[in-house]
């Protein structure tokens, strides 16, 4: 069963309490989705550092109940 919008941004917060998460699902189908992730946490991180901390959020799902997700991340302003 597809994951739903709303249970990857709650697995995202749970790990990263401050992000503002807005979640896409690209295909209508529950399996592609955009992420895009902004926390102060990310500060002084390498972009793919950051990467690594949202996907170890999600617990092993990516790439299997959790197909694809494009990923950007960011510092707020």
């Amino acid at each position: 069963m597809p994951m739903q919008a709303t249970e990857i941004e709650a697995f995202i917060k749970a790990a990263i309490p401050d992000a503002d998460v807005t979640i896409k699902d690209l295909a209508g189908d529950g399996d592609h989705y955009a992420a895009h992730v902004v926390s102060e946490a990310f500060r002084g991180m390498p972009r793919v550092k950051q990467h690594q901390l949202v996907y170890a959020s999600l617990q092993g799902r990516m790439g299997g109940v959790l197909h694809a997700l494009a990923l950007t991340t960011a510092v707020p302003d």
